[in-house]
């Protein structure tokens, strides 16, 4: 599941927190990874021993930011989307998403599903639709996020890509 806010309210203090801030790798930082998720109350017990298709936002040597994508195929699922609280509104999950979906294309996804409870409106402005579990494919459904992780009240999305 995702949590998330708004966008930023104040653009030039934006730009400047954004311009010390490195894409990396997950992996190395899963300790920290794992420290935001649970901060944000996130599944953290079902993530993959590696993060291989997880990315991180660093500023000053901290996590602020992390997302992720589980592949099935030609489908991804948008996963672990978190911006530590004192971070937000700046930009920072938006350029995980905008890196993701490079990294998600060079891999062959097509389709992002994600669920939520929290950020529907968000996941909209970035072009999400919302959708019904059935419309989701069988092998995406066989994800622990859709079988037992986020409660069947969360939202279904889905984006083309």
């Amino acid at each position: 599941m995702l949590r998330l806010l708004q966008l930023a309210a104040h653009p030039a203090e934006a730009a400047a927190k954004l311009q010390n801030m490195i894409i990396d790798q997950a992996q190395p930082y899963m300790q920290q990874v794992i420290e935001l998720l649970e901060a944000e109350k996130l599944p953290t017990t079902d993530l993959p021993q590696t993060l291989d298709n997880f990315i991180v936002a660093i500023q000053n040597g901290s996590v602020t930011g992390v997302a992720g994508i589980e592949i099935y195929t030609q489908y991804g699922l948008l996963r672990s989307v978190a911006v530590q609280a004192g971070q937000r509104n700046l930009g920072i999950a938006g350029n995980l998403l905008t890196r993701l979906e490079v990294l998600s294309k060079l891999k062959g996804v097509t389709t992002w599903y994600l669920l939520t409870e929290t950020a529907p409106a968000y996941f909209e402005r970035k072009g999400f639709i919302k959708i019904t579990r059935a419309d989701v494919p069988a092998e995406v459904q066989c994800s622990s996020e859709f079988s037992h992780v986020c409660p069947a009240s969360a939202i279904v999305m889905k984006k083309e890509l």
